[in-house]
């Protein structure tokens, strides 16, 4: 991420780049503020060192009484231009924290999910949709492991009950996600699901109307977590790490909030987009230098996981519209689902460079003692709830049972098949 010093100097680049992302931020307006800063920090500097100055050379009480006046103007003078410098400085900083990230040069530039690039495809999707293809939702109700009909008794709507089987097909791909992963050299953590405002607006989530989508507590001024990097990434807030430390990586398992406003039709039914869902998270600080090769290792631990489930899916690369706004590339998997004849995403892998880093002031020291910010990056190792869908819809049998992914099987009690339920 820029910092002000290199959107003044390359104001038009960083023009392109904060449009590319779709975002409003008034550029031309932040490199005056900025200038009127400096002109005043210089100021306030000036004005400090005469009155040291005044002070020495006056030394006895008595010089002092007689140059009152001149020492009540001076104080003066320098109080109306430190609140001038701070009032300035607040709006420079508020408006500069608004800034989007910038995008990779390799990021295809467009406004929305139209310009997303296509990758590639794994695996083979079974055919289209039609009366013998049933959806998650039917499925999980004939095997009585999804309870939609109760949850939306007790809270409403997008909200569901797991159930029997579908609690332990959750633990399972929990366990599993988390033995591969902690065998790759990650942390398992699960983080607080509410953190501080100050935390959030240190990601960088609340910006250009990200935080419509969240759970705000006004009273505490608190959120909820929409996902666990947003609890892992400011564990090192303030912080700097010794480069030999590098790269530090967590596997977090969190509950997420989210509110799903915009959303409508069939995205509305069901597990795909509910206000609470669990998830496994994949988080890395590295060096920045190893930022591209991070996020082609957190990329491959999800296709990993993907290919190990036998499910069939395919890689897209989000243009700069669709990148949100810490990103500066994301490239999501998208899951085959039967009953849609789509594709739909359970994944995203995202490298944030420093952005965050900047923001929440997280460094490492390098052996020269030298700090510089580290690059943070987020993947998905499974989302549950869209796993859920992805695995029911494509493992279900004629007969209306689920077969269970062979690589979960050691999870569910020797489980290798899930049956409808009879009904009286």
């Amino acid at each position: 991420m820029p910092d002000i010093a290199y959107i003044r100097e390359h104001l038009d680049t960083s023009k392109k780049a904060v449009e590319s992302k779709a975002v409003a931020v008034d550029l031309d307006l932040l490199v005056t503020l900025d200038t009127e800063v400096r002109s005043l920090q210089a100021r306030v500097d000036e004005l400090r060192q005469e009155q040291n100055q005044l002070a020495k050379s006056l030394g006895s009480r008595e010089a002092a009484d007689q140059h009152r006046d001149q020492i009540s103007k001076l104080k003066n003078d320098l109080k109306q231009v430190e609140d001038e410098f701070v009032g300035k400085r607040e709006k420079r900083d508020k408006l500069f924290s608004s800034v989007p990230n910038f995008p990779l040069p390799d990021v295809m530039v467009g406004k929305d999910e139209s310009k997303n690039e296509q990758i590639k495809k794994v695996g083979t999707p079974a055919g289209p949709s039609g009366e013998k293809i049933r959806d998650h939702v039917a499925i999980g109700k004939a095997l009585d492991i999804i309870d939609i009909e109760s949850a939306a008794k007790v809270s409403g709507t997008r909200f569901a009950y797991l159930k029997n089987e579908g609690v332990l097909l959750e633990l399972a791909l929990v366990q599993y996600a988390m033995n591969i992963l902690l065998a790759k050299g990650f942390a398992p953590v699960i983080p607080p699901a509410i953190i501080s405002e100050e935390s959030m607006v240190g990601m960088g989530h609340t910006e250009n109307g990200g935080s419509e989508d969240m759970y705000y507590i006004e009273k505490d001024k608190k959120y909820f977590i929409g996902t666990s990097e947003q609890a892992i990434g400011p564990m090192l807030a303030g912080e700097t790490v010794e480069s030999d430390k590098l790269p530090l990586r967590y596997a977090g398992y969190s509950p997420c909030f989210r509110r799903e406003s915009g959303s409508y039709g069939k995205d509305t039914k069901g597990l795909l987009r509910v206000h609470h869902f669990d998830k496994v998270e994949m988080f890395s600080f590295v060096h920045p230098e190893d930022g591209e090769s991070e996020f082609e290792f957190l990329l491959q631990c999800a296709e990993d996981l993907m290919q190990s489930l036998e499910i069939p899916y395919r890689l897209m690369k989000m243009c700069t519209g669709d990148l949100g706004v810490p990103a500066a590339r994301k490239i999501d998997i998208e899951s085959w689902i039967p009953s849609q004849g789509i594709y739909r995403e359970t994944h995203s892998i995202s490298t944030c460079t420093d952005y965050q880093a900047r923001r929440l002031q997280i460094k490492y020291r390098d052996e020269k003692g030298k700090k510089d910010f580290v690059f943070m990056l987020n993947g998905t190792a499974f989302a549950i709830g869209r796993t859920l869908i992805a695995i029911l819809e494509n493992f279900q049998q004629a007969d209306g049972s689920v077969v269970i992914p062979k690589v979960l099987r050691p999870y569910m009690n020797g489980l290798e098949v899930i049956l409808p339920k009879k009904t009286s």
